[in-house]
Parts: structure tokens; sequence; C-alpha cells
């Protein structure tokens, strides 16, 4: 299937690697079918969820356990339920990155993370409830501090 792309272009997607939200992205809800394109270098951890609906939209995701290795949380049942996730294997887990003007400040949401079950292609954006995770978490600046 082709996908004519604001950021990427004209680009080719499987048709079966298409991940429905049935509940969108917080503010994009009526925004349901995306597809991840991964970054072509390697050594860059960070990917795109792009909209298959939208072709102007696109989110750029991380894995926020590269980030933050002390990030933790358990997966709601109602959502585990939803999204017919049975193992652990099963479950990617990503975070929406800001990325500014000066790339020293990008930020990733480690409160609203994106719950993916890889094998059946179904997503959900949760919120946490953990005041200590912040929806603007300076990668950077807290990279440094970290060491």
């Amino acid at each position: 299937m082709k996908l004519i792309t604001r950021h990427f272009g004209e680009i080719e997607i499987d048709e079966s690697e298409i991940i429905d939200f049935p509940d969108g992205i917080l503010g994009f809800e009526d925004v349901k079918k995306y597809v991840l394109i991964n970054n072509p270098d390697p050594e860059v951890p960070f990917q795109w969820l792009q909209s298959v609906d939208e072709p102007s939209l696109a989110f750029v995701i991380t894995n926020p356990f590269l980030f933050k290795s002390d990030y933790e949380f358990d997966i709601p049942q109602n959502v585990l339920k939803k999204l017919e996730i049975e193992e652990t294997e099963d479950v990617a887990v990503y975070s929406i990155a800001v990325v500014p003007d000066d790339i020293k400040d990008m930020t990733i949401n480690l409160r609203g993370p994106v719950i993916i079950n890889v094998k059946k292609k179904k997503a959900k954006q949760i919120v946490l409830d953990k005041e200590e995770y912040s929806l603007k978490y300076k990668i950077f600046e807290n990279a440094k501090r970290a060491g």
C-alpha cells in the first residue's frame, strides 16, 4: 500500500504492519491507524509512529527505558484485555517525544506511554497516575545528571 506522507514523501507500507489504536492517541482520538517507521540509522534510538489515516501526522517515539532505566508501571488489566496481550514478549512500550528547535531541550512523555501488542497489532496510549513521571522528561539534561 502506498502512503504519501508529509515527512517521508511517498512510502510503501505493508498493510499487515498497520497498528490499530481503537481509542486513538490523546488529542488525536479520531486517528486510529498507524505504522512504525524505523530510523535508517540503527544507532539512533528514535522511530516514527506514522498515521495511515492522516498522512500529515507522525509522532517521534522512543523506548523510554533507554533514557530512564528505573521506569516501571503495571499495565491495567482492562488494557491487557482490550489489546489481547497474553505474553510479555508481545508488548512494546514507547514514549512520544517532542523535538524542539534546540535538540538539547528534547523531551519524552513518561506519563502517557504507548502500549503496543506487536503480535496482534493493537495499541493504546495510557495515562499513568504516578506523579514522579513527567509529561516533559528532558532526556539530555537527565542523561547528563545520570552520567
